[in-house]
Order: structure tokens, then C-alpha cells, then sequence
């Protein structure tokens, strides 16, 4: 691996299209992390924590239960599953006790950081209450960041 290829653990946002769910608004953040993998510039990672989280959007909708099927491969496929550390974990429950109430969200956060990775979303309250804590977010890659950064490349 380059040390030129960004690795970024994608907040569940990014992996419902893949499944057949429309995101709001996550279009050119789409067309930008196509582009970056395609041009071999970024690897992208999920946990089990995100499949929990879309198989529970997904189950309130009106699914196509065949576009779920080639989107869960699709995704074991083409991204890399990685763990959170015990560190991470131990982390994410401090951050939940201090008053945020999406332990997944923590989860995923707590993963980037421990495994080195950026954490790309969208997440402005997540974000907020990570600043007021005086919580490490230089590798959060908002959506707005990712587009500017490397919507050009």
C-alpha cells in the first residue's frame, strides 16, 4: 500500500445506496469516492457495527431483497472489514456515558481512531459533541472536507 492511498472507515451513510437506499444529498460524495477508488487513491473499510445499523434502516423500508443481496456482497467484496480494538470499545462506552446517545456512531468513531483510519460522515452533532469534549477529530473527514479536498482530483 502507498502511503498516498487514503484509508477510510465510511459512516453507514455511504453503504445504504449500495444496498438499494436513497441518502439524501450523498451523490457527489459518491461520485468522489468512486473516483478516489477507481484512481487507486483510497481503500475503504467497514465494521459490523455499520451492517447492524443499515440492516436496521433497510428493515423499515420497502426493500428489494435481491438489491440487498448483491449490495451486502458487494460490499464484503470490494471493502474491508475491520474490528475495533479493545481500546476502541472501552472508549466508545467513556464517550456514551459522557452523553452521547448513538453508541454506533461512537463505535465507528472509536474504530477510525484506534485503527488509524479517517472516518468519513456527515454526523455535525457527533462532530460537535467530539470538539466540546476536547476529543481528538483530525481524522474525522467530513463529507464537505472529502468533496473539497478530492472532488477535483
Amino acid at each position: 500500500m502507498s502511503s498516498s492511498v487514503i484509508r477510510i472507515l465510511l459512516d453507514s451513510t455511504y453503504l445504504l445506496p449500495i444496498l438499494g437506499i436513497e441518502v439524501e444529498g450523498v451523490g457527489k460524495a459518491l461520485e468522489v469516492l468512486g473516483r478516489l477508488r477507481s484512481d487507486g487513491k483510497a481503500e475503504f473499510y467497514y465494521t459490523e457495527f455499520n451492517m447492524i445499523e443499515i440492516l436496521g434502516k433497510i428493515s423499515k423500508t420497502n426493500y428489494d431483497m435481491g438489491r440487498v443481496a448483491v449490495g451486502l456482497h458487494s460490499i464484503e467484496e470490494e471493502f474491508e472489514l475491520i474490528y475495533p480494538t479493545v481500546e476502541g470499545y472501552l472508549k466508545a462506552l467513556d464517550l456514551r456515558k459522557s452523553g452521547f446517545k448513538d453508541l454506533i456512531d461512537l463505535l465507528l468513531y472509536t474504530t477510525s481512531l484506534t485503527r488509524d483510519l479517517m472516518f468519513l460522515t456527515r454526523d455535525d452533532p457527533l462532530i460537535k459533541f467530539l470538539e466540546g469534549l476536547g476529543e481528538e477529530t483530525g481524522g474525522i473527514l467530513h463529507e464537505r472536507s472529502l468533496i473539497e479536498e478530492y472532488g477535483r482530483c
